[in-house]
């Protein structure tokens, strides 16, 4: 008589979901590399060829972009958790495919606001599906690794194409060789996607079969996880305010610092060059981040982030010369990297299996509307009172929203830690 052993639910962990997990990293380079086509080479579009004098006009193209992606975030985690991540996903890369088409035969600048209203529904459907997918699949007890190496994937590819784009640029012109890499992007990762990646909802489902957290309140409608997430609980609002700010210095560096180094004589190469550092280190500093935020805690490395990410963008807009901006990318980009995936995790700490990707759609609504306020405030300030005080001005509500997180937010990594003993106890 053959005993058939009873089989346990679906496995977590990055290391027994490695296939799909690596896919995805892969996946979420390519969803980093359609934004990186456009960090060196629109805004010189915008100044050069279509002869935009006034910041707040040239910075539309951002405004298009956060807009359409903020909400594009809060809606795909409210249809994944009800349909699924892969049919988002794969459904994010087909409205991706004629972003770089537009964007090279563009004979006007509405063009490429159209062009960026396409791009933000794709990073919209397509990165979150990334990020939920790998906290999927990696469990509570690497959940911060596991959004470490997403966004590393994804911003070490944004400032690889910035950098490539640039010097594509400085030897075949703004359009159209710098944008067939976003044409490849694009191509392969909606056939990745369709035919590779596997859905992974039910991994959730098992997860919240086995977790019972404080935050775990049994059904919630969309509208109960947005003010939940937004404004209830303290560690989730604090994170979703400290996104925004982020992503309102990061709209800034996007759009103005470009316009700023080529205000000062800086060639195209050397303004991509500038451009790539920021999110490179970015990305780079991730793959370290992340699992440091598992080991020693969420609040405090997202403090200290934000306070470096200020500190930079005041040594930015206060130095002179490619040398000491260099510097200052760095730096930027270190203080990114100890807030952006930890962020990530603190959504995963807190939100329970059941409604976390329609959290992780809220959080990125928030934190991407970020670009349509950075590019609002700064158009204005700039063409107001110049370049110099915009960024400062920017430089001080990023360490104001250091402030808030230290008052507000709690640790949450506690969670993670019951959590993953109790999946290993068999609770």
């Amino acid at each position: 008589m053959t005993v058939t052993k009873a089989t346990a639910g679906p496995r977590l962990g990055i290391r027994a979901n490695l296939g799909q997990f690596s896919l995805l990293v892969g996946v979420n380079a390519l969803v980093g590399g359609m934004v990186g086509q456009e960090r060196t080479v629109v805004p010189l579009l915008g100044s050069q060829v279509f002869q935009l004098r006034a910041l707040t006009v040239a910075l539309t193209f951002i405004l298009a972009f956060g807009v359409v992606k903020a909400v594009s975030n809060f809606v795909a985690g409210a249809l994944s958790d009800r349909f699924g991540r892969k049919p988002v996903l794969v459904i994010g890369w087909m409205i991706g495919v004629p972003v770089p088409l537009l964007l090279i035969w563009a004979p006007s600048w509405g063009w490429v606001i159209a062009a960026n209203v396409l791009l933000g529904i794709n990073q919209g459907l397509t990165w979150s599906m990334t990020v939920v997918m790998k906290i999927d699949l990696a469990g509570p007890a690497r959940r911060g690794l596991a959004m470490g190496l997403n966004e590393a994937a994804g911003y070490g590819a944004v400032g690889l194409t910035a950098l490539a784009t640039g010097y594509i640029a400085a030897q075949a012109g703004l359009r159209p060789a710098p944008f067939f890499l976003g044409l490849a992007y694009a191509g392969v990762g909606l056939g990745v996607s369709t035919l590779f990646v596997r859905e992974t909802r039910g991994l959730a489902q098992a997860e919240g079969v086995r977790q019972m957290t404080p935050q775990h309140a049994g059904d919630l409608s969309t509208r109960d996880v947005l003010v939940r997430t937004s404004f209830y609980e303290r560690a989730l609002s604090a994170a979703c305010q400290a996104g925004m700010v982020n992503n309102l210095n990061d709209g800034m560096a996007w759009g103005l610092f470009p316009i700023f180094f080529a205000r000062a004589g800086l060639s195209v190469a050397a303004i991509g060059t500038l451009a790539a550092i920021y999110p490179m280190v970015w990305g780079v500093g991730q793959l370290g981040t992340g699992a440091l935020s598992d080991r020693v805690g969420r609040k405090w490395l997202i403090v200290t982030g934000m306070w470096l990410q200020a500190g930079a963008i005041v040594f930015i807009g206060l130095a002179a010369g490619f040398f000491p901006w260099a510097v200052g990318a760095i730096l930027l980009g270190i203080g990114t990297a100890m807030v952006y995936p930890t962020l990530l995790a603190v959504i995963g700490d807190v939100a329970h299996p059941e409604w976390r990707a329609s959290a992780v759609g809220v959080y990125r609504l928030w934190r991407d509307s970020g670009f349509a306020i950075g590019a609002l405030l700064t158009g204005i300030t700039a063409d107001l009172f110049g370049l110099v005080d915009a960024i400062l001005i920017v430089a001080a509500i990023t360490a104001l929203s250091g402030v808030l997180v230290a008052v507000r937010m709690y640790e949450t990594r506690p969670y993670a830690t019951r959590a993953a003993l109790q999946e290993a106890s068999g609770q």
